[in-house]
């Protein structure tokens, strides 16, 4: 179904009660929600926004259409959690309600000052001729979760040589001052970064553009976000319109990192840009800080303009988990957070060696667990592991040890998605010795290659029955060592709908 314009601005507190009680029944209807995974309790969730530490808990924040599986007015939702792993939906944080976000309070972050969480985002408003002018707006959370909106914004319109494409504002303080990065298109339709600072987050002026040396690097660039690891700059950003010409993800989104950022200046010197993730579904992600230092990212496990499955429940989309970050040999590793080990059940264990053949872990079957297998190959020429097997059904991991790549081929994981894009993403390794981590949920998979070096996210849609854990080898043999634990939710409150 075609959704008009006027279905898309419509607002939740116009709708009818009823109208959404049936919505949400048609929601748990699904076969395909996840377990431990943030997702909507109706409609379409996109870029998580403001993620900070606050008040002793964690906030997370997420672009949410409530009326259905589509891009429409967007609200910010809201989501808590002590320790990154049991989150609780808390409701609707920012609502489209002045005349500087009638039409979607966009994407944004957050940060803590003077014992408040401000919140610093993008307002969307269209005129009669329907065309977009953007406002920076900013909103102060009070101890007690009470959210209330600066009367008005902290930065209106655009600047000279800029389209209306200007948003995503990141925020963060270094000294005494306070730092956003704004993604934005240039005049000539060429996407760029641009740098504010402020000394009490109510009043802003323009720094500079980052001059990142990348002129011509896609038409617009979509939720930078700036910080420092060990010693290193980093800017994380989704180029649009980027030919990479490499498989992966076809909305691109990675990273520069280089000497850490002039804020003087805007000078960012750093080696060239890299996909932060290489299978289907990973956009616009955010990071923050914990109390002890680590860098953590989340993003969002789906992209624009893509149908999924779940459509045709009325809801779309769900985030990652949270990632720490860690820098080594001049990349960005990503491995999930140690907390997630809170959550692990029981545990099976298996070893041995495969020579030119398959074996079932019978043991191992299920749809939400946690997987670590590391494989030492011997002579095989290619090896690996085929996840939610059934009837006709498979995720398989598949390393080519002639080529040196690593494959994900969800061709026959189930509901097709996509597949005009392709159904396999792959990564480098050394077929020598290769770890993967696999956390499996519902309706998901995200595979940490390598202690980190790589990831790959995606979204499936198998069976119900489609739970089985097989590995292989071809050519030769393998060695494998295997453990697997069942991941059980204790206190949660994600799934109520």
């Amino acid at each position: 179904m075609e959704w008009v314009k006027e279905e898309r601005y419509r607002r939740l507190e116009d709708t009818d009660p009823d109208e959404l009680s049936w919505l949400a029944a048609k929601v748990a209807r699904s076969p395909w929600r996840q377990g431990y995974h943030i997702q909507p309790e109706t409609g379409l969730l996109n870029d998580p926004n403001g993620f900070a530490f606050f008040q002793g808990e964690y906030h997370l924040f997420y672009q949410w259409f409530p009326l259905g599986p589509v891009h429409g007015l967007k609200y910010w939702y809201h989501t808590s959690s002590p320790d990154l792993v049991r989150w609780t939906n808390r409701g609707v944080a920012l609502k489209p309600d002045q005349d500087f976000d009638s039409h979607g309070v966009y994407s944004g972050s957050a940060i803590e000052f003077n014992g408040c969480l401000y919140l610093m985002y993008t307002g969307n408003t269209r005129d009669k001729s329907w065309e977009r002018l953007p406002y920076q707006c900013m909103a102060q959370m009070e101890k007690d979760g009470q959210i209330h909106k600066f009367h008005s914004p902290v930065i209106s319109g655009t600047p000279s040589g800029y389209t209306e494409h200007y948003r995503d504002p990141k925020v963060w303080q270094q000294g005494e001052c306070f730092y956003a990065v704004i993604g934005a298109q240039r005049s000539n339709l060429t996407g760029c970064a641009v740098l504010y600072r402020s000394n009490d987050l109510y009043k802003w002026e323009k720094v500079d553009e980052l001059n990142t040396g990348l002129p011509d690097f896609g038409y617009m660039w979509e939720c930078p976000d700036y910080f420092e690891l060990n010693g290193q700059g980093v800017l994380c950003f989704c180029p649009q319109g980027v030919d990479l010409k490499e498989p992966g993800n076809i909305y691109s989104s990675g990273y520069i990192i280089g000497t850490p950022l002039d804020v003087e200046t805007g000078d960012l010197q750093h080696e060239d840009f890299r996909l932060l993730d290489r299978g289907f579904d990973f956009y616009a992600p955010q990071t923050t800080l914990t109390p002890d230092g680590r860098r953590i990212l989340v993003g969002w496990m789906g992209l624009p303009e893509t149908k999924y499955p779940t459509d045709d429940y009325g809801w779309a989309h769900c985030l990652t988990l949270p990632r720490e970050l860690r820098v080594e040999g001049g990349s960005l590793y990503q491995v999930p957070v140690r907390e997630l080990q809170t959550i692990r059940g029981q545990r099976s264990l298996a070893d041995g060696m495969i020579s030119s053949g398959s074996l079932n872990l019978t043991d191992f079957a299920g749809s939400r667990y946690e997987l670590i297998i590391e494989f030492n190959n011997i002579d095989a020429t290619g090896f690996g592991i085929a996840l939610r097997t059934g009837e006709k059904e498979r995720t398989v991991l598949l390393c080519n040890t002639k080529e040196s790549k690593l494959m994900l081929d969800r061709t026959l994981s189930g509901r097709p998605i996509a597949e005009e894009f392709g159904t396999i993403r792959t990564c480098n390794v050394n077929p020598s010795t290769v770890k993967l981590q696999i956390f499996m949920d519902t309706s998901s998979i995200e595979v940490f290659v390598d202690d980190g070096r790589e990831v790959f996210t995606a979204r499936i849609f198998p069976h119900e029955e489609s739970k089985g854990v097989c590995l292989f080898a071809k050519g030769g043999n393998v060695l494998y060592r295997a453990k697997k634990w069942n991941i059980e939710v204790e206190g949660s409150k994600l799934n109520v709908i």
